[in-house]
């Protein structure tokens, strides 16, 4: 492995226009939750609105890490209580035929180091998609989506499923000849699959204690890598990922590992562009740490009410060994607290970071 370059703060070139940006985010992430608190009666996020899977474990990291690796929240041999929350990307309530790209939030308790500014309690979030780079290079760019995003969100569901089973009829063409494309798997082209094979990626770059690195989760146990691109029919089934998810783990525990891909070069590997895939033949992803859920419920009104409507999961939750970095993740800066400050609001409902004891 390459040697992992040293994190500096001139690695992170804001841009001087993206306190406008943000304030369009803003805007338009308040004109999403708007839109769907009219139609549902109660606020949801402004991305990733659905849960398929609100799951509690603990994870464990390895006792055997070299020093690069055994750095901020990953001191060898400590373990922590973790929570996570399986999601699609959509900020409206969709039918899961309407295939779209999943998301994985994880929420570790018990995190001790300097926090970051505003990050209360003791947690550190890791915010992931099943993809390797983000879709848009920064915030600028991703605005422009999200402002489509926001003019399609009261669109009937009749017109967006005949939307997405054209675009994963596209998809799989072109995934038949070995190509992808990522705007078609994120307007609605994502193949039917199980959520549970998936790997997780955070995309964009965090500080990983002396250095920097990208995050993944990447299903382990011989029960989740089995669904690793699993087919998963939804028709006719509005939460089909949910009750897969939920089915699963009435039977099973999963296993994940928790892999860090360290920064080992300023040309191949940039902190500001965000679409860029860090390339694994210079720097793989090593794993740090074992995710274990065990067999639970993973669906329940009181679950919803206390993870899914009581928490918020933000990058910026979290120690400054953690920091995340780059326009996407300052951009989240200001948009995640807004989103969590508006669901708050509307639903009546303390959102709050959770102790140790009571995940």
């Amino acid at each position: 492995m390459n040697v992992p370059i040293p994190y500096h703060p001139s690695i992170e070139q804001p841009r001087t226009d993206e306190d406008d940006v943000h304030a369009q985010m803003l805007a338009t992430f308040a004109k999403i939750q708007s839109t769907t608190f009219e139609d549902y009666g109660r606020a949801v996020r402004g991305v990733h609105a659905k849960s398929h899977g609100l799951l509690e474990g603990k994870l464990e990291v390895f006792s055997d890490l070299p020093p690069e690796l055994a750095q901020g929240a990953f001191v060898q041999g400590r373990t922590y209580d973790a929570i996570l929350r399986f999601s699609t990307n959509p900020g409206d309530i969709l039918d899961d035929s309407v295939s779209t790209p999943r998301g994985l939030a994880l929420k570790l308790v018990g995190v001790e180091g300097a926090r970051l500014p505003g990050a209360d309690g003791a947690t550190q979030d890791f915010v992931m998609a099943n993809a390797p780079a983000f879709t848009a290079p920064d915030d600028a760019a991703f605005l422009k989506s999200l402002k489509l995003l926001a003019a399609t969100t009261d669109t009937p569901q009749v017109f967006k499923k005949a939307f997405s089973a054209v675009l994963r009829g596209v998809e799989t063409v072109l995934e038949s000849v070995g190509t992808k494309s990522p705007t078609l798997i994120s307007l609605g082209g994502h193949p039917e699959t199980h959520i549970l094979g998936e790997t997780f990626f955070t995309q964009v770059p965090v500080r990983w204690g002396d250095y920097v690195a990208k995050v993944a989760v990447a299903p382990v146990s011989p029960e989740l890598t089995a669904l690793t691109g699993a087919a998963l029919n939804v028709n006719g089934k509005p939460n089909g990922l949910r009750e897969a998810v939920s089915a699963f783990f009435s039977e099973h525990e999963g296993v994940w590992e928790l892999r860090a891909q360290l920064r080992t070069s300023d040309a191949s590997m940039p902190v500001e562009d965000a679409s860029v895939l860090w390339p694994e033949g210079e720097s793989p992803y090593v794993a740090v740490a074992r995710l274990t859920v065990p067999r639970q419920d993973a669906w329940s009104e009181e679950k919803q009410r206390r993870i899914d409507d009581g928490l918020a999961f933000n990058p910026w939750h979290g120690i400054e060994a953690h920091r995340p970095l780059g326009a996407i993740m300052r951009a989240r800066r200001a948009a995640y607290p807004a989103s969590a400050g508006f669901r708050a609001e509307h639903n009546g409902c303390p959102i709050h970071e959770p102790g140790r004891s009571s995940p």
